[in-house]
């Protein structure tokens, strides 16, 4: 029925004359001695031999053929794709200027529009990413003032655990409420309920946009985009979410703005609110308010993520491997017992420290990594990348590379302790990957990994439901989650 509908058959002409046509006009845009890669098909280029979920798996396999350096062709989008840990340090340390932008991606356009800090370009991205860097740094990360409240929040947590009595519960949500609390507080100056409504429909924005931009339609979107963007789908969904999310942000800070006392910054929105103020000639193009609504967005979303993300993988982990989990209780009895966890501690614990560096490894929440692009003609390698190329320095193939993990494909604390159980430091571990790109809440990341992980573990045993299985199968989307699980969490005498 579908395909006798004569407008849906004009689309679809339509669709294949422009495809044919942008098919064509790639062709003649091969660059010598580009990196190698599978031979594409016209107008879906590698499309067909892709893992439209888990696109990055196709890329560990080809990295077998074609080496440190290919390149794969979605529709007519080429891209340069970067295996193992030396290459990708390479790239993103010793030539961290020429692989240093972002690439023009639909979908990220479209929300984006180049503002922020996370998919900007040029000046703009300079300007955000030094204020974001000093304003984070200005507001206690790094700082005993952020680690009381992240203690807080700690306790906070574990008192809604404590509801549930032991039963079964799915934490999603809770664990994301807890940690978002934290960025919350930075960059408005407070935290939220974890009932509170707004808050958890932020919360459920946030979730739902981040699986569905690493979803196999918002692929096709990005891919065919001058066609798709006509049409209905998860693209649609997207940004209607994030306008909504914009409309809660714009709102807040107008409040904000009709308080502001510049002798008396309480929160990031102010200190934004300050520079617009200066009016000076460098801050003029960039602080404005189409700028803080994007960064707001971004910081809020990647200050909850990541490390909620992580956290929920630890704790499936913690339930997959007691010994483990056993092992860390052991060891928080014995340099914390029923003290509150504090940062310092964390020199004294190489095991639980071992552990939360191998959930991050091993749990690989952003298996591509933010996608890059490169700012000039550049030879690397041996090959010749022109400048604006889409390159995805694999993370995944850093954080599981054989070279440098003994046994990378497993969960083994032992990666990170040496012979004596000290702490081993790994210069693979880039989770938060490196260079003029890198995370910029790194820091606070860290720090929040190990008050949360250190006071969850400190009151419970975390066990599974009766007869539940455990699967460590990711999860699809633009970071990768467990899959939805409900979890125990056992009071510890």
């Amino acid at each position: 029925m579908f395909l006798t509908d004569p407008v849906t058959i004009l689309l679809l002409v339509l669709l294949c004359l422009f495809l044919v046509k942008i098919s064509h006009n790639s062709k003649q845009n091969v660059k010598p001695n580009f990196p190698p890669g599978p031979k594409p098909l016209p107008i879906i280029g590698n499309m067909h031999i892709l893992d439209l979920k888990r696109p990055y798996k196709t890329f560990l396999e080809l990295a077998k053929k074609y080496g440190s350096v290919f390149s794969v062709q979605i529709g007519t989008q080429k891209m340069v794709i970067l295996f193992g840990y030396e290459t990708v340090k390479d790239a993103l340390i010793n030539h961290a200027e020429e692989f240093s932008d972002r690439p023009h991606i639909p979908i990220f356009d479209d929300i984006a529009k180049g503002y922020g800090v996370l998919f900007s370009h040029g000046d703009n991205w300079k300007v955000m990413r030094r204020f974001t860097l000093s304003t984070l740094r200005d507001f206690g990360m790094g700082k005993k003032t952020i680690e009381n409240k992240i203690n807080e929040e700690c306790e906070s947590l574990v008192k809604k655990f404590k509801t549930f009595g032991g039963k079964p519960f799915e934490n999603t949500m809770i664990v994301n409420a807890a940690v978002a609390n934290i960025i919350v507080s930075i960059i408005l100056g407070h935290r939220f309920d974890y009932e509170d409504p707004v808050f958890l429909r932020l919360l459920s924005l946030i979730n739902e946009n981040i699986r569905l931009v690493g979803s196999p339609m918002v692929m096709l979107y990005n891919t065919y985009h001058s066609v798709m963007r006509w049409l209905p789908g998860s693209h649609k969904t997207v940004n209607r979410n994030v306008s909504e999310m914009h409309q809660f942000i714009t709102g807040t800070f107008t409040k904000y703005k009709d308080q502001l006392d510049v002798n008396d910054q309480r929160n990031l929105i102010d200190a934004f609110l300050v520079k617009q103020q200066e009016e000076k000639p460098e801050s003029v193009p960039y602080f404005h308010k189409e700028n803080l609504t994007v960064l707001i967005t971004n910081l809020f979303a990647a200050g909850m993520e990541t490390t909620s993300t992580t956290l929920r993988w630890g704790l499936l982990l913690m339930i997959k491997y007691p010994e483990i989990q056993k092992n860390v209780h052991d060891e928080i009895a014995k340099v914390i017992g029923c003290a509150v966890p504090q940062i310092e501690h964390r020199k004294q614990m190489p095991y639980t420290d071992a552990v939360i560096h191998e959930i991050q490894r091993f749990s690989n929440i952003i298996p591509t990594n933010l996608p890059h692009a490169t700012t000039q003609d550049v030879i690397f390698k041996g090959y010749f990348i022109p400048k604006g190329t889409y390159v995805l320095p694999l993370l995944a193939s850093v954080l599981r590379d054989k070279d440098h993990f003994e046994k990378p494909d497993e969960f083994y604390p032992e990666n990170f302790l040496d012979s004596k159980g000290n702490f081993l430091k790994k210069e693979a571990f880039l989770p938060f990957s490196a260079g003029k790109r890198s995370c910029a809440g790194e820091n606070l990341a860290k720090m929040e990994l190990f008050l949360f992980f250190t006071t969850l573990l400190q009151n419970f045993t975390f066990q599974a439901p009766p007869g539940a299985k455990i699967d460590l199968t990711p999860a699809v989307g633009f970071t990768t989650p467990p899959m939805s699980h409900d979890i125990c969490a056992v009071l510890r005498d």
